[in-house]
């Protein structure tokens, strides 16, 4: 392993400015920027490829020491303690921080469960919901996120961090051209001849409880200001809600506090079946 000392802002560190704060330039690398105890030892512990490690060398736990001998890198670079603090986004400076390459995006290649369960996030706009709905996943047993059309940036710093460690262990797949989607459910449903899509909606349609939810299922939620897209509705086999007290002036949930109740009742429901 090689390793580079870094005293100014040369291109190297430049380069890892431009991963954590320009999305276009993230895609050109094809490299992300993390830091975080939690997350680095996910990505570890899910074979993601880290390509670096950045840190000062004269201020490591053990920990991170642990790290850095275990993980086989590329190169490793040594910063300057002024230098290391600018980089990193926290508070107390992250003692390591990676260099870690995007994974490829492919629905075929996740391979899931023999009751499938996955949940699509229509054009998600804001940071911290995608990763309060990656964690979501997570926790509530999903097999797949899939993100579609223009959405905020999958692999931007707040995102990671607010999935914490479940950003690199629940597979989330990008989708720019729903002709793709369509195929990948059609195939679903002809493997699973039960699979049903349910769409959520803030309107009062068909409340969650009601359904079986027990069978393979899709999941879509919709855009935090837009709901979901007409052509998702039109395609989705029934349209679900959360209903809510009558003298309540709330009229809909946030995206993400929605979907952690809704994909509760699946696996509530899930849980129910086999006992």
């Amino acid at each position: 392993m090689k390793e580079l000392y870094i005293k100014n802002k040369n291109n190297d560190y430049q380069k890892f400015e431009v991963l954590k704060t320009n999305r276009n330039k993230r895609y050109k690398y094809n490299e992300f920027l993390v830091e975080g105890v939690r997350s680095l030892k996910e990505a570890a512990r899910n074979n993601w490829n880290i390509k670096s490690f950045i840190y000062d060398k004269n201020n490591l736990s053990d920990w991170a020491r642990d790290m850095i001998s275990s993980v086989k890198t590329e190169t490793n670079f040594c910063l300057a303690p002024k230098l290391l603090a600018e980089l990193s986004g926290k508070e107390d400076t992250s003692e390591l921080m990676a260099v870690i390459e995007m994974r490829n995006d492919c629905l075929w290649h996740v391979p899931l469960s023999n009751n499938p369960f996955i949940v699509l996030f229509d054009r998600p706009s804001n940071k911290g919901n995608l990763g309060t709905m990656i964690r979501s996943c997570d926790a509530l047993g999903a097999d797949l996120l899939i993100i579609t059309g223009h959405a905020v940036d999958l692999y931007e710093p707040d995102v990671v961090v607010s999935a914490m460690g479940s950003f690199f262990k629940l597979p989330v797949i990008r989708i720019t051209d729903n002709t793709m989607l369509y195929e990948y459910t059609n195939k679903l449903k002809q493997q699973y001849p039960d699979f049903t899509i349910v769409g959520t909606t803030a309107h009062k349609e068909h409340p969650i409880y009601n359904e079986d939810l027990t069978v393979p299922v899709m999941l879509m939620m919709g855009n935090e200001t837009m709901g979901l897209n007409k052509a998702f509705k039109e395609y989705c086999d029934i349209l679900c809600t959360i209903p809510m007290s009558e003298n309540s002036y709330v009229s809909s949930f946030n995206v993400s506090c929605a979907a952690s109740i809704l994909m509760y009742e699946i696996t509530r429901q899930r849980a129910l079946e086999r006992v």
